[in-house]
């Protein structure tokens, strides 16, 4: 059987703004997995818990978080703010007996760089591994 996850991507404005020029078209261009939608967003620092559970609920098997790197946010500490809430989103679907795997947060230099498409990459392999969401 064949399973194609359907992974949600949360990424700071700064961090994909290159990666998501001429509407992604580059980032097809190096393998980065055509499952993965991206939601970019102004700082991910401004996202809270719900949102991130809310992607789950909408049938998400994997979600992840790009922020810019911890020493060096556009915002100052919102990537920080941001893998807080990460974590206690892992934290609720292990509370749930749920892989907490299926979310992560990665911190990320600005601009189109290969570890942009290496997170999405490992994101797609991971949560393929896990299987659809028991949501």
């Amino acid at each position: 059987m064949s399973f194609t996850p359907d992974i949600r991507l949360f990424s700071c404005h700064y961090t994909s703004q290159q990666s998501c020029a001429d509407e992604g078209r580059e980032l097809q261009g190096l393998n980065f997995p055509g499952n993965i939608r991206i939601t970019r967003v102004v700082c991910t620092g401004k996202l809270e818990e719900v949102t991130l559970l809310k992607a789950f609920e909408e049938g998400a098997d994997g979600v992840y978080v790009v922020g810019c790197p911890a020493d060096g946010c556009h915002n100052l500490k919102g990537s920080l703010r941001a893998a807080k809430r990460v974590q206690a989103v892992r934290d609720a679907l292990e509370e749930l007996d749920v892989e907490p795997d299926r979310i992560k947060m990665y911190h990320l230099p600005r601009g189109l760089h290969p570890e942009f498409v290496d997170a999405g990459v490992e994101m797609n392999t991971r949560v393929t591994k896990m299987g659809p969401s028991p949501f």
